[in-house]
């Protein structure tokens, strides 16, 4: 818990991440239902290539919503560990499922519980176990780390990849696979999280007093943060207006997590400083939220009735009805009359007399 502020700076970080999720995971329902009211009013939709959202209020508050979120996850870094921030992002998938399943009547069955409780255990798991980023303190340091050969083609394998699925996949498969679009955000968002941690280098120096506003690296980067952006809300909306939040969400954070790992690794180096079980720690605690989200994903159209239970457990199942209906009939003699024969003698009595 190596946070620069001591014990109280780590949980006002921890406290920002939380909000972040909250706040993330909110925005994508008000986004949801803002692309649901331009669709009833017959507007063009935005998986079709249709900017109509942008008059909608709705997608607007989702929109701030996010952008409070993402405030509130750069300034976490600055208080808290980025092992303990990332993974946290996991919390948002909860947040968007539950609230989706009430405002949206998005019904979320017993596998997509499951899966939001693997999603918190693993990132439980990743939270202690995660690799430490190497120390970059200055704009020099971080410059010197993007002329890395490594980095280099990692970004160059990005954007080719991210021109390939927006021009040739996605007017061929966007309309029906959930990963064209969504793996257009996440390639281009781990390109974003490097911009936003050399942006936090520079306003640490910038309130330290050095002169960053004479360093072209600070609004280089700026500029690539707002293009990357920029690209993520396009192909994300095109996303959420197409397939279920409860779809959208947990595929995102699995892909977007992904790469921002393999982005970290090799421009800071992280995997080189860990040992053997922080290592075997964070690929088991990844691998359980990849099942989480699994479930999420694979089963959520599927009902769990109980004729889904193994057989043995349906024979219980009705053995225990059978008792239930022993001990009601059980119940109910309690309050028949000791004597059944007299009443009956009373009662052919009686029917004698009236005829």
């Amino acid at each position: 818990m190596g946070a620069a502020g001591g014990r109280p700076g780590f949980y006002l970080g921890l406290g920002l991440a939380l909000a972040s999720s909250a706040f993330i995971g909110g925005s994508f329902i008000l986004k949801k239902k803002g692309l649901l009211r331009l669709c009833r009013r017959g507007r063009a939709r935005a998986g079709q290539g249709g900017h109509a959202y942008l008059q909608e209020w709705l997608w607007w508050a989702g929109l701030l919503c996010m952008g409070v979120g993402e405030v509130a996850n750069f300034a976490a870094y600055a208080f808290a560990p980025a092992t303990l921030v990332t993974p946290l992002g996991a919390l948002s998938v909860l947040v968007s499922a539950v609230l989706s399943s009430t405002f949206l009547n998005e019904q979320l069955n017993v596998h997509g519980k499951i899966g939001c409780v693997l999603s918190i255990l693993g990132s439980t798991v990743m939270v202690i176990h995660a690799p430490q980023e190497e120390e970059v303190s200055s704009l020099e340091s971080m410059a010197e780390k993007l002329k890395d050969p490594g980095f280099i083609l990692f970004a160059v394998c990005v954007l080719v990849s991210s021109l390939l699925l927006i021009f040739v996949a996605g007017p061929r498969y966007g309309q029906s696979n959930v990963l064209v679009y969504v793996l257009v955000c996440s390639a281009i968002g781990s390109l974003s999280v490097s911009c936003v941690k050399g942006l936090g280098i520079a306003l640490k120096e910038l309130f330290s007093g050095k002169p960053v506003l004479k360093e072209p690296l600070g609004w280089v980067l700026l500029v690539c943060l707002v293009i990357c952006v920029s690209v993520q809300i396009n192909y994300l909306n095109k996303a959420l207006d197409i397939f279920n939040t409860s779809v959208v969400t947990p595929v995102y954070y699995v892909l977007f997590t992904t790469s921002v790992m393999m982005c970290s690794a090799i421009l800071f180096k992280e995997w080189q400083h860990m040992v053997l079980d922080n290592i075997i720690g964070t690929i088991s605690g990844f691998l359980t939220i990849v099942s989480g989200i699994f479930l999420l994903h694979a089963f959520r159209d599927m009902p769990f009735t109980p004729d889904l239970l193994p057989l043995f457990l349906q024979q219980g199942r009705t053995d225990l009805h059978a008792s239930w209906r022993s001990a009601d009939r059980h119940r109910s003699c309690q309050h028949q009359p000791l004597l059944p024969s007299e009443d009956k003698g009373s009662q052919s009595a009686e029917e004698e007399e009236e005829e």
